[in-house]
Parts: structure tokens; C-alpha cells; sequence
């Protein structure tokens, strides 16, 4: 394949650079939410981490997830 094959081969991304390093971000954010469940000193994970702070912390992740989804970076264009 030459140049000029890989030119007019347009591929369509879907997502843009800073959409993907919110999603590493989110995911990040899904990880440690999943690390403080399981540091629970209650049996079961029934404490205060297992319980309330852990899946808060996961619930911010997927709605952080869905904002890097729908995330639409704007130029800004000059007059």
C-alpha cells in the first residue's frame, strides 16, 4: 500500500484524543472505586466503605464514563 492508497483512505474515528483520556480517566475513577469496596474491614463488605463510599465512587465513574462518551471538543474558530 502506497501513500496515495492510505490519502484517499479516509477512516472515520469516533472518538477524538481527549475523549479516550477521559475514558482512562473514568476508568481509573471505576478501578479505585472497586479497590475501596474491597478494603473493607466488615465482613461481607457490609461497612461504611463497602457499602456507601465505595459505590458512590463507582456510580461517579460511569457518569463520568458518559461524559467522556458524549464529550465534543469545540474549536475555537477566529472572525
Amino acid at each position: 500500500m502506497n501513500y496515495t492508497d492510505m490519502e484517499n483512505n479516509n477512516q472515520f474515528m469516533p472518538f477524538k484524543r481527549g475523549n479516550y483520556v477521559l475514558m482512562l480517566i473514568g476508568i481509573l475513577i471505576l478501578i479505585i472505586g472497586f479497590v475501596i469496596m474491597s478494603m473493607d474491614s466488615e465482613p461481607h463488605g457490609f461497612g461504611f466503605l463497602g457499602i456507601t463510599l465505595g459505590p458512590i465512587v463507582v456510580m461517579a465513574g460511569f457518569i463520568f464514563e458518559i461524559y467522556a462518551i458524549l464529550y465534543n471538543p469545540k474549536k475555537e474558530t477566529r472572525a
